[in-house]
């Protein structure tokens, strides 16, 4: 654990913040890939959205047995082989003519991923101690980076005899190389706490910020998975303009992540999570409701800025509060974030189907005022 006062970059912190890049990336691959796939494969809309569902289930599946994997096999075996194991998935997505199999894949690259994102949290947070904040939020950055660069490289090779393919393959060449470069990097130990298996009980105020946490992600996910739509259908931009103007949430994403790594420096995460759940609430009625579109997308960069700084200091909060314990909170976190992925933007689709697309954004609302009274009153009690 470092000293309070410092923070440093060493070997493992750059190789766990490009482990997490390399997890967001094949994360954020799996959506733009499927409407190539269901036209080779002829698959409908739902069939291509298992897809979807089968990684989130894999999520749910790694929150629920990660700590008790960790506490047998060890940190370092869950690393190496949930970046195995992801990337074999990947393998398999890429190389399968067949519905079945590609499902197969998006589960086995759901868990055996998350087994590698539950390491890399809870790596972080202990090796860092009370700098956590900060590493987890830098790391995200990356992740971030990450993520916006998959869609990219999919439609640029797409375009080439290469195919969209080879925007899986990239990813997986490049963690083969910085493992025979890093292997021998040491993978910090779980406390005497953590090591335990994942039934050790974690403290109430976990839970609290742990619920704020799937607030977050449930809150983020709906915006992407139907912010394009909204700018499409509500707000009467060309589909292809939409979607070019959507990225102005993940610029601000991105902003808001590198702001935070700075400020996690001078102030407490549980603050800062507060605060920026403020920001998206003075940014979310803008993009929602303004009747200007320079209006609606001033919003959409604002709630980004907000949003982007949510998970990783709504992580640290929660990390701090178990320190002892990162291997099973780490876990509960990605099980939640799994169920949030898993539900949110289906039921606020559900409710697009049932009344529009812009009273179903209502819903970002509520979880929106939830997470605010929960970060409110826990930060009180804490």
């Amino acid at each position: 654990m470092r000293h309070p006062s410092a923070f440093v970059r060493d070997r493992f912190t750059w190789l766990a913040y490009i482990m997490l890049g390399y997890f967001a990336y094949l994360q954020a691959a799996l959506g733009p890939a499927l409407p190539f796939l269901r036209r080779e494969l002829n698959l409908s809309y739902t069939l291509g959205g298992l897809h979807l569902s089968a990684f989130a289930l894999g999520m749910i599946a790694a929150g629920l047995s990660g700590a008790a994997l960790a506490a047998h096999w060890g940190r370092r075996a869950l690393f190496w082989g949930g970046a195995a194991g992801m990337g074999a998935g990947a393998l398999l997505f890429v190389l399968a003519r067949q519905p079945a199999f590609t499902l197969a894949a998006a589960l086995l690259m759901g868990y055996l991923g998350t087994l590698l994102l539950i390491m890399v949290q809870a790596t972080l947070a202990d090796h860092h101690g009370l700098r956590r904040a900060t590493a987890l939020t830098e790391s995200n950055i990356l992740a971030m980076l990450c993520a916006g660069l998959a869609p990219i490289l999919l439609g640029l090779l797409q375009g080439t005899p290469l195919g969209w393919r080879a925007a899986l393959l990239l990813p997986l060449a490049v963690a083969g190389l910085l493992a025979l470069l890093t292997w021998r990097v040491p993978i910090p130990a779980a406390g005497a706490r953590a090591a335990a298996t994942g039934s050790a009980r974690l403290p109430r105020l976990f839970w609290a910020y742990w619920t704020v946490l799937i607030l977050s992600v449930a809150l983020e996910w709906s915006l992407v998975g139907w912010g394009t739509d909204f700018l499409a259908t509500s707000l009467g931009f060309a589909p292809a303009t939409a979607a070019t103007w959507f990225s102005l949430f993940f610029l601000g994403a991105v902003l808001g992540r590198i702001a935070n790594s700075r400020w996690t420096r001078r102030f407490p995460a549980p603050r800062l999570l507060l605060a920026m759940l403020l920001v998206v609430a003075a940014a979310f009625p803008l993009f929602w409701l303004a009747p200007w579109p320079w209006l609606n997308l001033l919003g959409l960069l604002g709630a980004g800025f907000g949003v982007g700084g949510l998970f990783p200091l709504g992580l640290a909060t929660a990390l701090t509060i178990a320190a002892e314990q990162s291997d099973a909170a780490s876990s509960r976190v990605s099980l939640g974030s799994g169920v949030a992925i898993l539900l949110a933007p289906f039921t606020l689709g559900w409710l697009a189907d049932a009344y529009d697309l812009a009273s179903a954004f209502a819903v970002i609302a509520v979880l929106l005022v939830t997470a605010i009274a929960v970060t409110a009153l826990t930060n009180r009690a804490t």
